[in-house]
């Protein structure tokens, strides 16, 4: 059986933290921190099709909301990806 996102990130770092609602945008973990890491463009295309948001309303949820919030030392990063 092998292990969803989360448990391979809570094996490396069991105190690392998530954000609720992104599952889907969960691409990995931060090597020097073992931190959750999504991917921003997926996150924010989450947000416009599950809560019915603008694009422009999703980016400024994002960046107040999510990326601006910090909540300890194992806080997620979301990161903006090359196409």
């Amino acid at each position: 059986m092998s292990l969803t996102k989360k448990e391979q990130i809570a094996e490396a770092n069991p105190e690392a933290l998530f954000a609720d609602g992104f599952d889907d945008a969960l691409i990995g973990y931060d090597a020097s921190s073992f931190c959750a890491t999504y991917d921003y463009d997926k996150a924010q295309k989450i947000l416009v099709k599950r809560d019915g948001m603008s694009f422009t309303e999703a980016h400024e949820y994002m960046e107040f909301n999510v990326v601006g919030a910090y909540v300890g030392d194992f806080t997620p990063s979301f990161i903006h990806t090359f196409a």
